[in-house]
This record gives structure tokens, C-alpha cells and sequence, in this order.
């Protein structure tokens, strides 16, 4: 599963009432939103990488033995229309992963209402094993780490040693931390995974989050076009950005920093590299397939 997006400037209307829950959609967010879209093509790229995605992890199974579907949280294919399709076709036994490695309520447990909402609507059961977090995946880590790496590349060696590393992941509402979420613990762990694995210094990283909502309630911050001028501030102009939260690029990357974040680092006088997000990486897919596959063992056994 993923978080959806649209296939065109058309379907931004309905997109964004799905996303903010039939709330209106003043003219003016429209419109700016309109744009960001447009200067990234004019659609979300997300559904293509995701179909991707899959069939490359879909290479390490038997399709005789596992069938492999995609479900969207905010557009089609919908997660409960996928639901239905899937009792159609007589599955019994379900493995459920979102591509976004953190847990949160207000992330992963929602994919997961979808599903439940998607057996009430056809009335139907499937046994659903729930793949939560995968966070600390070792493979995944490494993936990540070889990322660093490519964006150090992008420097002579001998200047490499003043490059600094920010991590980021989308922003969800402060409220979280006071209800004991653990996304933010979960983001921060993978943080220092991948810069132990990169072999980073303790001053050579550190944390930002991005592309917060648009509600009133505050939001964990700082922002990444936020924070990056900050760095300018303590005499740091060499800048790689690595978004551990995202696993392939869509709008909150091709958007929120290659242009936004971009503009604000260029305006500090900061050159920033943002290397590719892991999209089909093959270790990164290796790491998905070995999950799952720890699933479909864990049927096998009880069956």
C-alpha cells in the first residue's frame, strides 16, 4: 500500500477532499498546490514507482504461491475496492505492508482501518498478518547508507569531511509525542543507523522534518527549507539531504526539496545534493521481499 496521488491537474480537487476528510479546499491552496504539481510534471509519480516497486519484489516469489496487489490510502486503486477484489478471488491469507518503513497512528494504522473497512464493505474475511514498521531493516539501512555516500561522491574527497547530512521525514502534528507515538523514536533510530553505517560524525548529521500540513495545530518542525538556512548560520555550505521517510520519489521530494528546500539553500548560499530515493534498489527490494517472506513463513507454520 501506498499514500496515493493524482494522475493529473484534474484530480487534485478530489484528491485533496479525500486527504483532508471533505474539508473545503480554499481557492488559493488550490491554486499553489496546482502549481507545485505543475512544476513537477503535473501529476504524482507516486503510483508509477509503486507498481515498480512491487514487481520487482513480486521477482523473489513463486506467483503460484503469492499474488501480489496495490492499494492506495487517498486514490485509486483504492485500498477497499482492493480488499474486494482480493475476497473475489478466494484469498484467504494476507500479508499487509505500507511502503513507509515508521510507524504511526496517524500513518500506518490508518492503511490498516482501510483494510478492515474494505472486509466490512464486502462483507468478507481474510486472515491479515499487518507488517507495522520495518524501520531498523538492516538492508534497508545500508541502501540508505550507500545514498550518503553518492551524495559525498558529488564532492573532491579532501572536501568531504565538511559535508553535512540532514535527515527527513514528512511531519506529522505534535499531539503525536504526547500520545506515546512512536514515529518520532522510530524516525531518529533510523537516523543514526544510517550515519553510523555511512560512518558519519556525530557533528557531520543531523534532523529535520518536512512537508507539514495545513492545519492550525502545530507540527513537528523544524522545516526542512526551514532549517537548512540555519546551517549557513554555523559556517555549513555543503549539504546532502537524504529522506529517510520516503521510499521512492513523489511530490514531497521532487517538490518540498528539490525546488522548495533548493530555492531557500541557494538564496544561504548552501550548495545541497539530494541523491535518488531508493525507489527499485535492489537491496532495498531484497529487504522487502525478506520481510514478507517472514510472513508467508509465519502462515505456513500455523496453517
Amino acid at each position: 500500500m501506498a499514500y496515493g496521488g493524482p494522475e493529473s491537474l484534474d484530480e487534485l480537487p478530489g484528491y485533496l477532499a479525500d486527504i483532508r476528510n471533505g474539508r473545503p479546499t480554499t481557492p488559493a491552496v488550490l491554486d499553489e498546490i496546482t502549481n507545485n504539481y505543475r512544476s513537477i510534471g503535473g501529476k504524482s509519480p507516486l503510483l508509477e514507482f509503486t507498481k515498480a516497486q512491487i514487481a520487482a519484489i513480486a521477482e523473489h516469489f513463486d506467483p503460484n504461491e503469492v499474488k501480489f496487489y496495490l492499494g492506495m490510502r487517498h486514490w485509486a486503486p483504492w485500498i477497499e475496492d482492493v480488499v474486494g477484489q482480493m475476497l473475489e478471488d478466494g484469498i484467504e491469507q494476507a500479508v499487509s505492508m505500507v511502503l513507509a518503513p515508521h510507524y504511526s497512528s496517524l500513518s500506518i494504522a490508518k492503511y490498516q482501518k482501510k483494510i478492515q473497512a474494505g472486509l466490512e464493505m464486502y462483507r468478507g474475511e481474510i486472515d491479515f498478518a499487518h507488517i507495522t514498521s520495518y524501520h531498523d531493516a538492516p538492508k534497508m539501512i545500508e541502501a540508505f547508507a550507500n545514498r550518503v555516500h553518492m551524495g559525498l561522491a558529488e564532492w573532491p574527497e579532501a572536501e568531504r569531511d565538511d559535508v553535512h547530512v540532514v535527515f527527513s521525514a514528512h511531519s506529522l502534528p505534535v499531539r503525536i509525542i504526547k500520545q506515546g507515538d512512536p514515529y518520532d523514536d522510530q524516525l531518529q533510530e533510523t537516523a543514526r543507523l544510517i550515519a553510523a553505517k555511512a560512518g558519519l560524525r556525530a557533528d557531520q548529521w543531523s534532523w529535520s522534518y518536512q512537508s507539514e500540513g495545513r492545519s492550525p495545530e502545530p507540527w513537528l518542525g523544524p522545516q526542512l527549507e526551514d532549517y537548512v538556512p540555519t546551517l549557513a548560520e554555523k559556517g555549513i555550505f555543503n549539504v546532502i539531504s537524504i529522506a529517510v521517510g520516503f521510499v521512492c520519489d513523489h511530490v514531497e521530494i521532487l517538490f518540498d526539496i528539490d525546488i522548495e528546500a533548493q530555492a531557500a539553500a541557494k538564496e544561504a548560499g548552501i550548495r545541497l545534493v539530494r541523491p535518488p530515493a531508493l525507489n527499485t534498489d535492489p537491496l532495498f527490494i531484497e529487504q522487502l521481499a525478506e520481510i514478507i517472506q517472514d510472513k508467508v513463513d509465519g502462515f505456513k507454520i500455523t496453517a
